[in-house]
């Protein structure tokens, strides 16, 4: 069989079984940067823009420029590049199964060296939104106060060389002073990360470090440039090498970006834009007033839901989510987690029924068709969405019996090594310092706890010590499962 390859100028006859673009990929043009050009990206904001432009001749003016800042992201950026932007999205839920070639990304930026490329990008013109998806430790944030971290290096490096910026805050602050003298109006700069009020949190470390720079740029930023809130959810695993082979041996399609994702998918956005926006309410994104309570409710249900359930199934021994979330007492401490704990620190959500929402979440988990793993729920997930709704309930006197659960098996998890002696690989840019406290501190996690910028003053608060380290000595000498049914015996889910 001749294998089909994906390109604009020549775009391939593909088996009915595919969703083509409804417009002519020939005519995108762009209008967006995006940073951090990864899968969920690609699966979600990159989705809802080539449906509209399938619905809307308009938004083809909306095209992406994606950009990856690492090494680590060249393989993606020369599969895109050699394929025009172009990429296959199977989207899977049970025996349900969608296929469509994705249009709206129309270049792949190497930003990992140089960044003159992508701030040339981000200057030009069209550009009219710049998103990013580079998840927190990419903001260089104090992870205790969520403000930027002038210790950085890399800020450090930007603040002495500003016009060749290596962080998404230098970046976005040297192309705003670009722009301003160029006579160009600002950008809005979109957050499509897992950090409770993305918006604000990006605007305020942008601020910081234009202020360092530049106070009359960094008011000019102020008065001109749009910082919106968003709330983002699609489970993206990353496909498996027998699935990226299988898929190429059936459709005959040569296609070396291939991405899985599930079929849910929602996007909450603050509709406050500098210099228009495309039309993605038509597509199914949601435009509101006020972020907050969607924020919330995704981070304290979904995401640590995810975490807390991902470090206890990696320690059982469990490769897979949906095979975690098939342990019956797993399945039921996540549901208790979510009713008596992380729930009740929720405020209202509009249009939302939670009781319904919360059910949502298990049937996802539970999607065997989506081959998501422990380990890139672990890897992916920041602790804060485990602490901050401690904090929140130990502020007002509240148990956080089923939290220091989660929180005592990434205790025991970032030690490096799996309760059966084989090595777990921990990626966090403190991995090293983490493992030797982890491991010099064994059941007693006050170690861990004491680093300021995970835990702030909170990982002195003998509550939070006294329950994880419960939990964790529990762990330590019954192993996980063990532990787990201890705690369902005492009827605590």
């Amino acid at each position: 069989m001749t294998s089909a390859i994906l390109s604009r100028a020549a775009f391939p006859a593909l088996p009915a079984s595919f969703e083509t673009p409804r417009y002519d990929v020939r005519s995108v043009s762009s209008g967006i940067v995006h940073l951090g050009l990864g899968g969920f990206h690609r699966a979600h904001m990159a989705r809802y823009t080539h449906d509209l432009m399938g619905q809307d001749p308009e938004a083809l003016a909306w095209g992406i420029q994606g950009t990856g800042l690492r090494a680590a992201d060249r393989d993606l950026l020369d599969a895109l590049a050699g394929q025009d932007g172009l990429y296959s999205l199977i989207e899977r839920e049970g025996a349900r199964e969608h296929r469509a070639v994705i249009g709206s990304i129309v270049a792949a930026i190497d930003a990992s060296e140089s960044s003159e490329a992508l701030l040339a990008a981000i200057v030009a013109p069209e550009t009219r939104i710049v998103s990013t998806t580079v998840t927190e430790n990419g903001y260089h944030l104090d992870r205790a106060t969520k403000t930027l971290n002038f210790s950085s290096p890399d800020i450090i490096a930007d603040l002495t060389n500003p016009e060749r910026p290596r962080t998404v805050p230098g970046i976005l602050v040297e192309a705003y002073r670009r722009r301003r003298n160029a006579r160009l109006p600002a950008f809005t700069a979109l957050c499509c990360d897992n950090i409770q009020h993305n918006g604000h949190v990006l605007k305020a470390a942008v601020l910081a470090l234009a202020g360092r720079q530049d106070p009359e740029l960094a008011e000019w930023i102020a008065a001109q440039a749009r910082f919106p809130n968003s709330m983002v959810d699609r489970i993206t695993p990353v496909p498996t090498a027998e699935e990226i082979a299988a898929f190429a041996s059936e459709t005959g399609l040569e296609d070396h970006a291939s991405l899985h994702a599930e079929i849910f998918r929602q996007w909450v956005i603050e509709d406050d834009f500098a210099a228009g926006r495309p039309a993605w309410e038509k597509v199914g994104a949601q435009f509101v007033d006020d972020v907050a309570p969607y924020e919330f409710m995704k981070l304290r249900l979904l995401n640590a839901s995810h975490l807390a359930i991902a470090g206890l199934g990696q320690l059982s021994g469990y490769v897979l989510i949906s095979e975690t979330i098939e342990d019956p007492l797993i399945r039921r401490y996540m549901a208790a987690l979510m009713d008596r704990e992380t729930g009740p620190t929720l405020p209202p959500v509009p249009g939302i029924d939670i009781v319904q929402y919360k059910r949502t979440l298990i049937d996802r988990f539970a999607n065997r068709a989506i081959r998501d793993t422990t380990q890139r729920v672990n890897t992916d997930a920041p602790i804060n969405v485990l602490v901050d709704p401690i904090r929140d309930r130990l502020a007002s006197d509240r148990p956080i019996e089923l939290l220091a659960l989660g929180l005592a098996a990434w205790c025991r998890r970032v030690t490096g090594r799996g309760e059966d002696g084989e090595p777990i690989r921990v990626l966090h840019p403190m991995a090293e310092l983490l493992a030797r406290k982890a491991r010099e501190g064994g059941e007693d996690p006050t170690l861990l706890l004491s680093i300021t910028e995970l835990f702030g003053a909170l990982g002195r608060d003998q509550r939070l010590i006294a329950a994880v380290g419960g939990w964790l000595t529990s762990i330590y000498d019954k192993g996980t499962k063990a532990t787990i049914a201890a705690g369902a015996d005492k009827g605590l889910f």
